[in-house]
């Protein structure tokens, strides 16, 4: 996995490779860069996804701050870094969220986003608990057995087992939960002035059975940012990887047609 070092850290990320058009991909909260490994394989060859591991997650480095900024620093840095501008975005709910703030404060770096499955308000009356709770999780587990016994309690356990990993014979997580907690907190907001000041093509994915994006929130979304393109998909919140195939249709069309204009 190629690293890279920017604002004093070094960041693990994915690099599928190939001569196609950059799409750099943004992960989630409690996910890592690998979760769009099958998005990657769907896209080639025509994109090349490179998907970075973000601060305080995944391989990596950690330590705040965790705010909005540093998020959009990062992602602004990958670009500049590996010389990706103007390119195109992907993001998941966290990393959704970085995107349409990056396309909003540095469009020059932008070509066109895709927002998959979060608002422009991510602490919304609906949610009962937009920051998940993780402080009581164990930080680490005797066998992978167990860590499988315990994600099952998730509606993603594939997504949360990624940042498993063997170390010193004993199965670990790949970030730490009390700076998971500070990812989440530094999350929730109201984002609209961001949302509405997008300049570039817009696609909103939203899952059908999500727990974070309402159907009124997505239509608010498309009404107050006219020329917003909306997808529903039937599935939850991790769209990207329970309906990956529906996910690369609309992600392509909406690519297509970015490509011609």
């Amino acid at each position: 996995m190629p690293v890279i070092a920017l604002h004093n850290r070094r960041f693990h990320y994915e690099d599928s490779g190939g001569s196609g058009t950059p799409v750099l991909a943004l992960h989630g909260s409690f996910g890592r860069g690998t979760t769009f490994a099958r998005i990657a394989e769907l896209l080639a060859p025509e994109y090349r996804v490179i998907a970075p591991d973000l601060r305080g997650h995944g391989l990596s480095e950690g330590g705040g701050p965790f705010g909005r900024d540093e998020f959009v620093a990062d992602a602004a840095g990958f670009v500049e870094a590996l010389e990706l501008a103007p390119v195109l975005l992907l993001g998941h709910s966290l990393g959704g969220v970085t995107a349409y703030q990056l396309a909003a404060r540095r469009p020059e770096l932008v070509r066109a986003v895709v927002v998959e499955d979060v608002g422009a308000v991510t602490d919304v009356p609906e949610v009962e608990q937009p920051v998940l709770d993780v402080t009581r999780w164990p930080r680490s587990f005797s066998t992978y057995q167990e860590a499988v016994e315990f994600f099952a309690m998730t509606p993603a356990p594939g997504y949360f087992l990624e940042s498993v990993v063997e170390r010193g014979g004993r199965w670990e997580l790949l970030y730490d939960l009390d700076e998971l907690m500070a990812v989440q907190r530094g999350n929730t907001g109201a984002w609209w002035d961001d949302w509405v000041a997008v300049p570039r093509p817009l696609l909103l994915l939203r899952a059908s059975k999500s727990f974070l994006l309402s159907s009124g929130q997505a239509a608010e979304m498309v009404a107050r940012r006219p020329g917003t393109e909306l997808v529903t998909l039937d599935c939850g919140h991790w769209i990207h990887r329970e309906d990956p195939d529906g996910y690369v249709a609309a992600v392509r069309a909406f690519l297509a047609a970015v490509r011609t204009t």
